[in-house]
């Protein structure tokens, strides 16, 4: 649906010459799906989602939006292409002097489309996005939450084929996020648009996409289906980014106990199902103290861990000890000692 090939976009930087915002980048998009981009501040990430819309013109390299080449569009060919492509912004962008009808209206009138289509139309996406009894709203009565649905719901009037959604949650509180992220969630459902977000947050793209690409200094370092990439980080800087979200803080006191094995057992799919610590437990005949744990389920797939101590019952069990996180080893997706 999306193709990007050798994007480059060079940012002039006085007497140092050029700053490579963007650098090499390719990137395949398949219709319908959700793709996440993730990088920290300053990793060319909006660069290169505004250049899908050509918001921002690549120094070189092609887009392509399903078989057609827009990145040499101008004028009115470049405004009926980008027709085809929504966007949602960090800060909404939205008009305060005008109302959420209006808001969202404006974009269809900006499409040409017909005080009848508009008539129709604007309260159908009003709806679809929970905001039927807004219509009459002006931005500064409303919420953080509910000025990304107006902006939802006026990029997506004109039947888009992509949707680009630039940071749609930083603005907002957790709770509010996870309700945009829900809507963002159903609308891919129910019309099946393409969507680009780009967030600084793993959570974020955990919660919403399909696949996702790492970025780094304007570089793709790692790309693939979100639970793989979770999983089993391939890239340094990845396995940063992941660390972080499942960052765990136990007492010192478990660390520097001298009674047991200090391990991080890691479940996938099928292993989270299976009673894997209590048969572990009673084969070997040792003391599994369950100290920290989390299952969650990125695209209908089981991932998490749970850290643990591991003890002999008896002086002269100690070896069983070694032999129950080898059980481990071979029936889970893997076992880290934490202790050592």
């Amino acid at each position: 649906m999306i193709r990007l090939e050798n994007i480059n976009v060079d940012f002039p930087a006085g007497k140092a010459g050029q700053v490579k915002a963007v650098n090499n980048v390719t990137l395949n998009i398949a219709a319908g799906e959700v793709f996440g981009i993730i990088g920290t501040s300053g990793a060319g990430k909006s660069t290169l989602l505004r250049t899908i819309n050509l918001l921002q013109r690549p120094t070189s390299g092609e887009v392509y939006i399903g078989d057609t080449l827009i990145s040499r569009a101008t004028g009115r060919e470049l405004r009926q292409h980008r027709q085809r492509i929504g966007m949602i912004f960090q800060h909404f962008n939205l008009m305060n002097t005008r109302t959420v009808y209006d808001n969202i209206a404006f974009s269809l009138r900006a499409a040409g489309k017909s005080s009848a289509e508009i008539a129709q139309r604007v309260p159908e996406i009003m709806q679809l996005v929970g905001l039927e009894d807004k219509g009459k709203s002006f931005p500064a009565q409303l919420s953080g939450g509910q000025k990304q649905r107006v902006g939802i719901a006026r990029a997506i009037a004109n039947h888009p084929d992509v949707l680009l959604c630039d940071e749609p949650t930083s603005a907002l509180d957790l709770e509010t996020s996870a309700s945009i992220l829900a809507l963002l969630k159903d609308i891919n459902k129910k019309l099946g648009i393409t969507m680009v977000l780009i967030s600084h947050e793993m959570n974020v793209i955990k919660s919403v996409c399909h696949r996702m690409a790492v970025m780094t200094g304007g570089v793709i370092v790692e790309e693939g289906d979100v639970f793989d990439v979770f999983a089993e980080p391939q890239h340094a800087f990845t396995r940063q980014l992941v660390s972080h979200v499942n960052k765990i803080d136990l007492p010192e006191r478990f660390y520097q106990q001298t009674q047991g094995r200090l391990i991080k057992i890691r479940f996938a799919d099928s292993s989270v199902e299976n009673p894997l610590i209590s048969e572990a437990a009673q084969r070997y005949n040792v003391a599994i103290n369950i100290l920290h744990g989390n299952i969650e389920y990125i695209n209908d797939r089981a991932l998490g861990h749970i850290i643990a101590l591991v003890c002999a019952k008896t002086p002269e069990s100690q070896p069983d000890v070694d032999n129950a996180i080898q059980f481990l080893q071979q029936h889970s997706f893997g076992v880290e000692m934490i202790d050592e």
